[in-house]
């Protein structure tokens, strides 16, 4: 009942609800960092679709069949090329590399093919693999790659080499373990043997010479895959990943640099960024398409000469996503 003190009525106590209380801050909380996480998703798409150019077209109609043991595994053709435009008749691609991720994204195999590599280019005839952009642009290039392999491209990217500038730049340098000491030529640049740190400038340097090394294009590439290494170690490093703020300007950086095929949009590289969310630097294997050595071909060209017994080895590993066994039963080519 009501009780009096001192002549003025007192009302009873209200009951305190802690629990209650706390579940409705908790509620608030996560309905907001999921608004926010959203936002910020809603964003990163944004940037990816807005600044990506597509590449119509890209993936030819008769691509091979993928072969069912090859499961949810997926080959990706990145293209590096000083042209900002992919279709220009005096593009080459300078860079090229066969990323296949496996289906259980434990790790990521990159391939990279010698630009002067003698092979058939449909409808051309044998050339140089790097002359098939400028013959028929990136659906050539696509279906040089796949008839060699005899397997189908899932996706293709091509970046202008300025993109790795800014990327790098981006991740606030990247970290790599050069093999060589060597100067470059192409700018006052010195890379002494041992770790590395690069920024955006250096990077294109580093990735670019060929004229400091006996071996010319062939420890090209080395550097090249081992910059690769670095900067996707860079990219999913918890620093990275962690950080939105980085995340948010290494898209942002990348997107205007790179041609990508019709499905590649923000949805379909965020899926696949996320099934190879557990690949670090240990488990990323570079390797290069092995080869016979150099040679020239009947019209006096100075070309590559493929190793034809690997690339079925290595077909049969794409077409059963075995990489893994191919390479711990091969060198895995220079």
């Amino acid at each position: 009942m009501t009780q009096y003190v001192h002549g003025h009525e007192q009302q009873p106590a209200r009951r305190r609800h802690p629990l209650r209380n706390t579940l409705r801050v908790l509620l608030v909380l996560l309905v907001t960092a999921a608004l926010i996480a959203g936002g910020y998703l809603w964003s990163l798409a944004r940037s990816w679709d807005n600044g990506t150019t597509t590449i119509e077209n890209a993936l030819p109609a008769n691509s091979p069949l993928k072969d069912p043991r090859a499961g949810n595994s997926q080959n990706i053709l990145l293209i590096g090329t000083d042209e900002r435009d992919p279709g220009s008749e005096a593009a080459r691609s300078d860079t090229m590399m066969l990323l296949h991720v496996p289906g259980d994204g434990s790790a990521a195999y990159v391939m990279s093919i010698m630009r002067d590599t003698w092979t058939d280019i449909p409808g051309y005839g044998e050339h140089k693999i790097n002359a098939a952009m400028a013959l028929g642009g990136v659906p050539l290039v696509v279906d040089t790659v796949q008839t060699m392999f005899d397997a189908p491209v899932d996706h293709v990217a091509i970046v202008d080499f300025e993109g790795f500038k800014g990327l790098t730049d981006a991740l606030g340098g990247v970290e790599v373990d050069n093999p060589l000491d060597f100067s470059s030529s192409i700018a006052d640049d010195h890379f002494p043997a041992g770790m590395v740190s690069l920024d955006g400038e250096s990077a294109l340097n580093y990735v670019r010479e060929r004229k400091a090394f006996a071996e010319g294009d062939y420890q090209r590439v080395r550097n090249q895959q081992t910059f690769v290494r670095g900067l996707i170690s860079s990219a999913l490093s918890k620093e990275t990943l962690l950080n939105p703020v980085r995340v948010s300007r290494a898209v942002s950086e990348i997107s205007p640099y790179l041609s990508v095929d019709e499905d590649l949009d923000s949805l379909t590289a965020g899926r696949l960024a996320f099934s190879v969310r557990s690949v670090r630097g240990g488990n990323i294997e570079m390797f290069t398409l092995p080869t016979e050595g150099t040679g020239t071909s009947s019209d006096g060209q100075s070309i590559v000469i493929k190793n034809e017994a690997s690339i079925a080895e290595i077909a049969q590993a794409l077409d059963t996503d075995t990489m893994a066994e191919y390479l711990a039963a091969n060198s895995g080519g220079i």
